[in-house]
């Protein structure tokens, strides 16, 4: 359905043409978020700059093996503002090699982080952010109402840090006018959900990114609270005219109908994520800091490069591959998501090929929610058409 009424989702920057790499600088974190899949955080794990100057020249030395036109250079944790000075430096390098080998991803790059927001508005980051602006991209997570956020996104002492976070939300988009938040649901927090996205919006927050948790968390009639919250938003989204300026990404055309590709979900395999001691994995979720149950699984390092032997079964993940035969004839699967990742962890054996389907009913009350939502959307712009 195209409407020039209807506001649009920022596009990712060159979404299928750049490689992104992620650098784990740190395993610390001023939180600790409930819903977190991140384990065993401390303070003492974070990432040396030559651990980091060697991935780099790995990478943009060796163009035979990366030939994409364009990079996303990103930066995560923990919390990776921690780690500023250092991600700073990282950067300059970065820009110096692309400049140094003559490398096309002098003129296409991009920095991305994603952070809590606590420590935003400190000078360094100012700093940083005023330096790179041009090349840059950070997302800032605030999970909705204070209820809802202070549930999960909490201090070691239990405080909640919603005040911490939102008091630099305005700073962010005066820098960042067209950023999203991206939200987590878990099943504890699902009444609030609708209340959550129109807070977010209230807030000056445009685009709100947000999905439910991938881990096995979720209880049997979540999916009925959960249904009944997405029709309440969309509602409240559609008579208040908010979608001519906002949007969410649990309401989309693209979602509730058969799959006739055969691709995988996510860039597993396609993107490379290097951790705090040099090690090359095919995600950041396979990595020991992700991984509750099972170990992690390595395609390389910094020092020998990617092991393509290693790398290769990630490439062969497509969706027919590891999904259950219910998963691949499901009349409404497009726009059912999983983590590779956790499908690994909570696969019945060391498989990458298992794909979880605990959250089936969950798409399933998302698709009946956000048909209704196209359904009265159109019928509401058919009607002003015709007056």
């Amino acid at each position: 359905m195209v409407n020039q009424n209807i506001a649009k989702a920022p596009s990712v920057w060159m979404k299928s043409a750049a490689k992104t790499v992620t650098f784990m600088v740190t395993e610390d974190c001023q939180l600790r978020c409930h819903y977190c899949y991140l384990v065993g955080k401390n303070a003492h794990t974070r990432m040396d700059f030559e651990v980091a100057r060697q991935a780099i020249d790995y990478l943009v030395e060796n163009r035979d093996l990366f030939p994409e036109q364009a990079i996303v250079w990103d930066f995560i944790g923990g919390e990776p503002l921690l780690e500023i000075g250092l991600i700073d430096r990282i950067c300059a390098y970065i820009e110096y090699k692309q400049r140094q080998q003559e490398h096309p991803w002098a003129e296409s790059y991009r920095f991305s982080l994603t952070s809590n927001g606590i420590l935003y508005d400190k000078p360094a980051v100012q700093q940083f952010v005023a330096k790179n602006r041009d090349h840059l991209s950070i997302g800032i997570t605030i999970d909705g109402t204070p209820e809802k956020h202070d549930l999960h996104r909490v201090y070691p002492s239990g405080k909640g840090s919603y005040a911490d976070t939102a008091r630099n939300i305005p700073l962010w988009l005066a820098q960042f006018p067209g950023a999203s938040t991206k939200v987590t649901v878990a099943s504890d927090d699902l009444p609030h959900v609708a209340d959550s996205v129109l807070h977010l919006f209230a807030l000056g927050i445009r685009h709100v990114s947000i999905n439910v948790v991938f881990e096995d968390v979720w209880r049997e009639g979540d999916e009925r609270i959960f249904e009944k919250q997405l029709l309440e938003l969309a509602d409240r989204i559609i008579d208040g005219t908010l979608y001519a300026e906002h949007t969410c990404s649990f309401f989309s055309e693209h979602i509730g109908q058969p799959v006739q590709d055969n691709h995988n979900w996510c860039g597993t395999g396609r993107m490379l994520t290097v951790d705090c001691q040099g090690h090359f994995y095919p995600c950041h979720r396979f990595t020991p800091f992700s991984l509750a149950r099972k170990e992690a699984i390595t395609i390389g390092n910094c020092r020998d490069g990617i092991d393509f032997n290693k790398l290769r079964p990630f490439l062969s993940l497509d969706r027919f591959s590891q999904s259950s035969e219910a998963c691949r004839t499901c009349e409404v699967a497009s726009g059912c998501a999983w983590c590779q990742g956790a499908n690994y962890d909570y696969a019945d054996t060391d498989t990458i090929f298992q794909r979880a389907t605990y959250l089936c009913n969950m798409h399933k009350a998302r698709v009946r929610a956000n048909n209704y939502y196209w359904y009265k959307l159109k019928r509401k712009l058919a009607s002003e058409r015709c007056q």
